[in-house]
């Protein structure tokens, strides 16, 4: 029988990145190797140390599940598919797949005063999530729409905007955190766990 879907394959494929980069992320949560621990007390400050890397895990785990969830709702949107599509849909990846070395570098240095780096390539990281949801959606609402009708295009024109608006504030922050790492750090966790409020109370068609 032929597959209904058309999308069925990329978007398994899409899945298997998400999981992957999902499970990565927890590699860099461990106690170092050769690091002592002779006591209850040595333990627990082994455990604080962990902090960073646990929220900028926690963070990352957030950052990666609503686009999956995104992902999912957005190719809901269209009936058919074309090589750009597919094509716009690897540079998503891409993204998603280069999050746990920033998340890694975040964790690492957050604290420190050398962070700036790392904040920055973190706002850059999700600016190129967003400028890869931008080509997915315009490729999808290009004249021979791959969208499946005229309540979904205007679902895509509005995510579009939003996009917009998105890759102009990771461009902000990604300059903020030259000066303001901490901060710029804090910021990117707010707009996300504003995300997450956004998408529970979401309710689905």
């Amino acid at each position: 029988m032929a597959d209904t879907n058309p999308n069925a394959r990329l978007e398994a494929f899409s899945d298997g990145v998400f999981a992957i980069a999902l499970t990565l992320l927890i590699i860099d949560i461990k106690i170092p190797v050769g690091e002592s621990i002779a006591s209850t007390g040595e333990l627990w400050l082994a455990l604080e140390h962990l902090l960073p890397r646990i929220y900028a895990f926690l963070l990352s785990f957030v950052i990666i599940f609503i686009t999956w969830v995104n992902h999912h709702n957005a190719l809901k949107l269209v009936v058919r598919s074309s090589s750009a599509f597919i094509y716009a849909n690897g540079f998503l990846l891409l993204s998603v797949a280069i999050m746990p070395f920033p998340t890694a570098l975040l964790g690492e240095t957050l604290f420190t005063d050398h962070a700036a780096p790392a904040v920055v390539l973190y706002a850059v990281v999700n600016g190129l999530q967003t400028i890869g949801w931008i080509l997915m959606i315009k490729v999808a609402l290009k004249p021979k729409s791959l969208i499946r009708n005229a309540k979904s295009a205007a679902v895509a024109r509005g995510n579009l905007r939003i996009a917009y608006i998105a890759v102009l504030i990771y461009a902000v922050c990604a300059v903020l955190a030259v000066w303001f790492p901490l901060a710029t750090a804090l910021l990117i966790t707010a707009i996300w766990v504003a995300w997450l409020i956004i998408g529970i109370n979401l309710k689905s068609e």
